[in-house]
C-alpha cells in the first residue's frame, strides 16, 4: 500500500487538496478545536495544531479547499490495517452539507481501489451524526472502544471492504 496517497495536492471533482502548512495547520487547528467532537473530547488548538506539522511519514494532511476558501482537513495514515486510515476529517461548519465529506471519502476509495482491502475511521459513539454518515457510505460497526481517546468516552471503528 506504500504510495497510496503523497504530499502533492489534488483537484478534486468539488474542492482541492493541500498538504497542511504551518498557517494553515493554525487556523484549521483553533477552529476545529471548537467542533464536536473535539470539543467534547478537550482537544486543544495547540494539540490539533502539533498532528497537523508534527512528521509522520505515514500520515498525509491536506487542507479542503473550496473555491480557494479554507473548508476543512482530513488525515489519513496510510498503510495500516490492510488500507488506509481516516484519522480526521473535519469540515468547517460554513462548508457542511454540501456533499465535501462523502466526496472525500469517494477519493479515500478510489485510491485505495485495487490496492488495499479495507477503509478504517473511528468516531466517537455519541457522535450519531458522524456515525449515521459513514454508514450511509459503507462503513460497518467493527468494534467498540472504550477509554480510548479519553476516559469515561467510547469509541466505534468501523470499516468499509473494498472489492
Amino acid at each position: 500500500m506504500p504510495g497510496l496517497f503523497t504530499a502533492e495536492p489534488a483537484d478534486l471533482e468539488t474542492v482541492r487538496l493541500e498538504p497542511v502548512d504551518p498557517v494553515r495547520a493554525r487556523v484549521l487547528a483553533e477552529a476545529v478545536a471548537t467542533l464536536s467532537p473535539w470539543s467534547d473530547l478537550s482537544f486543544t488548538a495547540a494539540g490539533l495544531e502539533t498532528y497537523l506539522t508534527r512528521p509522520d511519514p505515514a500520515l498525509f494532511r491536506y487542507a479542503v479547499l473550496s473555491g480557494g476558501d479554507l473548508a476543512g482537513v482530513i488525515g489519513i495514515r496510510s498503510p495500516w490495517l490492510r488500507g488506509p486510515y481516516l484519522e480526521q476529517l473535519a469540515i468547517l461548519p460554513g462548508f457542511q452539507g454540501r456533499g465535501i465529506g462523502g466526496g472525500l471519502l469517494g477519493w479515500m476509495e478510489a485510491r485505495a481501489a485495487g490496492r488495499a482491502k479495507n477503509l478504517w475511521v473511528l468516531s466517537s459513539d455519541f457522535n450519531e451524526g458522524a456515525l449515521r454518515f459513514y454508514e450511509a457510505n459503507g462503513f460497518e460497526r467493527i468494534a467498540p472502544l472504550e477509554d480510548l481517546v479519553r476516559p469515561g468516552y467510547g469509541e466505534i471503528l468501523l470499516r468499509k471492504r473494498l472489492d
